[in-house]
């Protein structure tokens, strides 16, 4: 069974490059495996550092550097190789998208392959992601929906009592299971669900991509699975910038996340309920924000949020 790793890289070649250190051991065991590394218009030495650390290394037989004239985003810079691969006379099997601040632990591919192959149903399975630390990220998903919208806003914990069935973040699991999504950082995908519907969205140039593919997919028939045995480290956020809302700072969100968010509410549930959720998301995060301040408690979202929020949403404006 043919793999090929594809790997996105902007700006962060030093990175991408102890990446590819840790897939040399994981393709020499399965000699299976081809690595694809896009480089995304980083418009720094980053090809030259990897054309040198294929040479220095002997990965020139399992390595495929594309440089990008264009910055294409996550699901176009996903798409490029695959797209070739697809069309070529023995495309792969599967293709397993992994983030370039990632470090893969050891069988990490070889397990997610042998998911695939021992449940020929199943379309879509990610990796569970880890921390440097070793603590485990939130890897399974649920769907965006005007639900979920309305509970990230309020972030009242009766409300998400309530709507627990809607929250996004499903909690954090050690077993295999069926979900709706699974982080792009770690996400293979079977040859079977392309034929079925295509490739990523590229209208997302970064976010909800890889929630609304396998959205698609599952809609197609090909559910998604959780594989918590096929372990990836996962260094946040250091192509964007972007953090987590629980670290003590967020930069102010990206043009691009709103944009994203409207295109994936927009194209799955259609401009009411994309309305709705824009609502009671704008009402629910001016009632949070309230709350902070009247109870003097520390604010780890980032800034500008609701008035980016609602100039994207509701003004028309682009851009931060």
């Amino acid at each position: 069974m043919k793999v090929r790793v594809i790997i996105v890289n902007y700006r962060i070649a030093d990175m991408v490059i102890e990446c590819l250190k840790s897939l040399a051991p994981e393709v020499a065991a399965m000699g299976n495996v081809h690595v694809d590394l896009v480089d995304n218009a980083s418009g720094d030495d980053s090809v030259a550092k990897f054309q040198q650390a294929a040479q220095a290394h002997g990965w020139e037989d399992w390595l495929t550097i594309w440089p990008l004239q264009k910055n294409l985003g996550f699901a176009g810079g996903n798409n490029h190789p695959i797209r070739e691969d697809y069309r070529s006379q023995a495309p792969a099997d599967y293709y397993l998208l992994l983030n370039p601040d990632t470090c893969i632990r050891p069988g990490a591919i070889k397990t997610l392959t042998q998911f695939m192959q021992d449940h020929p149903n199943v379309g879509i399975a990610g990796s569970r992601l880890l921390n440097a630390d070793g603590t485990t990220q939130q890897s399974s998903f649920r769907f965006n929906t005007w639900i979920s919208d309305m509970c990230l806003g309020f972030r009242i914990g009766l409300i998400d009592r309530l709507c627990a069935k809607h929250i996004v973040a499903r909690g954090i699991r050690d077993d295999e299971h069926e979900t709706d999504w699974v982080s792009g950082a770690s996400m293979m995908i079977k040859r079977e669900v392309i034929d079925d519907i295509g490739l990523m969205d590229e209208g997302y140039f970064l976010y909800f991509e890889e929630m609304d593919y396998c959205l698609q997919a599952r809609r197609a028939g090909w559910p998604c699975w959780f594989v918590p045995d096929s372990c990836v480290v996962h260094y946040v956020g250091q192509s964007t910038g972007q953090t987590s809302a629980t670290r003590q700072f967020c930069k102010r969100r990206s043009a691009y996340w709103f944009e994203a968010r409207s295109h994936y509410f927009l194209k799955n549930f259609g401009r009411t309920r994309k309305f709705l959720a824009d609502v009671l998301w704008t009402i629910g995060y001016a009632t949070y924000r309230m709350r902070i301040r009247l109870m003097r408690k520390p604010d780890y979202m980032p800034p500008y949020l609701l008035r980016d929020f609602i100039r994207h949403n509701f003004l028309g404006k682009r851009g931060c």
